[in-house]
Order: C-alpha cells, then structure tokens, then sequence
C-alpha cells in the first residue's frame, strides 16, 4: 500500500466536511499520460487500501502489453479513537493515509489497451472507490 517515507507532522487537521465549498480540481484534471482515464466526479478521501485494490484490478487487465498510472498520493493521515472511549481526551491515533480528492481529478490512466477493455477496467476498478467516477478518454 502507499504511504509517505516521512512525514512532517503525524496529525492533521480534519479539512472542509461541506462537500459543496470544495471546489473542483484545477490540478490533474486532464489526461496526461495514458489514452484512458478514470475522473471522480464528487469530493472524497480515498485510502491507500482503496487504492491498491483499484490498482490491482487495472493491473491484472492490463498484463504485459499495458500501463497504469496513479495520479493520486495518500500523504494525509486519518486517525480513529479506540473502541469505547468517551468524548474529550484529545485526538486518536493515526490508523493510515488517504488522499483528498476533489471532482474532476484523474485518479488512474491507463494505456496500450483497446477501448473496450480499458473501459471494463476502469469499471471495474471503480467499483472499489467510495465516490462516483466516469470513464474518459484523451
């Protein structure tokens, strides 16, 4: 699974809940590297476990004659209080890393494929993802 080698601070702060201020993605928001690419379509955070499974997919329809890329990063930690604790008595531990995402980001491209492959792929690698997605091509 991702996660960064080092990190500056272990916790951070929560970020925006209101996904309606969010704003769309003005970075990554256009294909880059492959012919196909799978675009969020609502805010969210993914974890670097729902990445890796996304990734899995695309690789193993992909084989030996295709690329994948990742074009998202789980630099941000998410923590979680133990089980039964009451309020108060600070912040939780950090249990791992997730990466914001903002609509109209490209989270995967992939490449050397036909379209109809590529767009089995990508559906089924979005099926992993906690946000809705749609299939885009260059």
């Amino acid at each position: 699974m991702l996660f960064p080698k080092k990190v500056k601070f272990r916790k951070w702060h929560t970020m925006r809940k209101n996904p309606a201020k969010v704003g769309v993605a003005s970075r990554g928001a256009v294909i880059a590297f492959g012919s196909y690419g799978l675009k969020a379509l609502e805010p969210a955070r993914i974890r670097s476990n729902q990445i890796e499974a996304a990734r899995k997919v695309l690789s193993r329809a992909t084989g030996k004659v295709g690329k994948v890329w990742i074009r998202i990063f789980p630099d941000m930690p998410y923590t979680q209080k133990p089980a039964e604790v009451k309020m108060g008595k600070g912040k939780g531990d950090p249990q791992g890393y997730c990466a914001p995402v903002k609509p109209g980001k490209i989270l995967f491209e992939i490449d050397g494929l036909s379209e109809a492959e590529a767009k089995e792929a990508m559906r089924k690698a979005a099926a992993r993802l906690p946000m809705k997605t749609k299939f885009v091509t260059r």
